[in-house]
């Protein structure tokens, strides 16, 4: 008998075994597939986008323009756009206006104020605000940028600035110090500036703010609205070519991590895959950065200050071609895992230490190794090529145990023209001791403790063969 969470399963001697044993699979197959469809809608959940307005209610707003008042035709044109956002998820609105409270002259630079909290279902709350809305005051740009620095909630999402302004800062202020200060802080993205009828040096004052976009007439200002929330909202599409050195976008399976350029923050971190028909995959990213790419290869590489156009797949190409080191040993290794250094050629930064039995990738170029072998192997400009494997491989060392009456003083060296060169010292506290070793000639020069004398220093030679245990003694 099987159990469900809401009813029993038999079978029956009359029924098939294999029809019963059927309905029995579907049954539970069918049975996880809301858990599956949850954790698919989990994986593809939205994150939380923030937009706070902040829409300029000066004096200056009730100059004609077009149709009516530049008041008049923003109202109307924020208002058929927030009809648009009321329905959407995963959305929180706020409202800041300034130069509403207080009449122009005399001027009150301290006129900013939160009229409507950021909150989800609140655009017909924000539609209210601005069907009373009055222009009366100045413009004092910076500081209510940088009050809008504590109207978003601490928690994460994406929050941004959708400035409606007709003209330039009047109260001394510096808007560019001030959004890129919000900016560097990681409390708001790029704002967006939608200037209204601005004459050409005006314009340029805005281009340090944030993303800016001219509504010389109310057409230009409505497909602007409707391109800066697009932006706002939509997520564009991205493909990183990892290529050869032949230029072909044939390296994957590398970790890519996006970094603000703004800041420096971690944005994204994914696994380079090709998809089903051999092409780098697409990537789905948030437009509204800029990005300095980096590539994990060894070394890795980096494209810097990558920008995507919103709505506009982009491929971006990154020069990674890479071939394989292969370390190997002879003979079976019942020893300590050898291990090697690798370093670009001519410099001294260690760039990975690879085991032996084990392939890895590397950029295409000359590698100098050093092998941590008793005594150390070195090998120079190691030449790694495209997609090509370079293979080396060291025989099995030898296994020497020096043995003494008592515990002492001394060290392993070889010897050739140039003279003896140091290989490891001994351990003053052991009387028997075992050294790995790689195949050749040594010399041991040691000293018991107890003897006071330096005539009773002994000096031996002996060998190493690959694979084979030996044994020197010291008296």
């Amino acid at each position: 008998m099987l159990k469900t969470k809401s009813h029993q399963l038999r079978c029956y001697p009359h029924q098939s075994k294999v029809l019963c044993g059927l309905f029995v699979f579907f049954l539970l197959a069918f049975s996880v597939l809301p858990a599956s469809a949850q954790k698919a809608k989990k994986k593809e959940a939205v994150t939380l986008t923030r937009i706070e307005f902040l829409f300029d209610a000066s004096n200056s707003m009730m100059g004609s323009w077009q149709s009516g008042k530049k008041i008049d035709v923003a109202k109307k044109l924020m208002s058929a756009m927030l009809d648009s956002l009321r329905y959407l998820d995963n959305i929180e609105l706020a409202l800041r206006l300034y130069g509403h409270m207080k009449p122009f002259p005399p001027q009150d630079c301290d006129d900013t104020r939160l009229e409507v909290p950021f909150g989800k279902g609140n655009a017909m709350r924000i539609k209210e605000v601005l069907t009373n809305l009055k222009p009366r005051g100045t413009t004092p740009i910076a500081l209510s940028l940088e009050a809008c620095a504590n109207d978003f909630p601490s928690s994460p999402a994406r929050n941004i600035i959708i400035l409606v302004t007709d003209g330039a800062e009047e109260c001394g202020g510096d808007p560019c110090a001030i959004s890129q200060a919000l900016q560097r802080k990681g409390i708001v993205l790029k704002p967006f500036v939608i200037g209204m009828g601005l004459d050409d040096a005006l314009k340029k004052t805005f281009d340090c703010v944030g993303n800016y976009y001219d509504a010389a007439n109310e057409v230009m200002f409505k497909s602007a609205l409707s391109m800066v929330i697009s932006q706002a909202l939509n997520n564009t599409t991205l493909q990183v070519n990892l290529l050869d050195v032949n230029e072909r976008p044939t390296e994957t399976n590398v970790n890519m991590t996006f970094y603000s350029k703004l800041d420096g923050s971690v944005k994204y971190n994914f696994v380079h895959t090709m998809n089903s028909r051999g092409n780098p995959d697409t990537l789905t990213v948030d437009p509204l950065h800029t990005y300095r790419i980096v590539a994990h290869t060894i070394p890795p590489v980096e494209k810097d200050s990558v920008r995507l156009t919103p709505g506009k797949h982009t491929t971006v190409g990154i020069d990674a071609g890479q071939g394989s080191l292969l370390l190997k040993l002879d003979g079976l290794n019942d020893y300590k895992k050898l291990q090697c250094l690798v370093r670009k050629s001519g410099t001294l930064k260690t760039l990975n230490v690879q085991d032996f039995n084990s392939t890895e990738r590397y950029l295409v170029g000359k590698y100098d190794l050093e092998i941590l072998t008793l005594p150390r192997i070195y090998f120079y400009d190691v030449d790694i090529s495209q997609s090509k494997t370079t293979t080396f491989q060291i025989p099995q060392p030898g296994i020497t145990s020096l043995i003494s009456n008592s515990p002492g003083y001394g060290s392993i060296y070889t010897q050739d023209n140039e003279g003896m060169k140091w290989v490891c010292n001994l351990d003053a506290n052991l009387n028997k001791e075992t050294v790995v070793l790689q195949p050749g000639n040594y010399r041991v020069v040691f000293r018991a403790k107890n003897a006071r004398e330096s005539v009773y220093t002994v000096d031996k030679t002996f060998k190493v063969a690959s694979g084979v245990s030996s044994i020197v003694t010291l008296n």
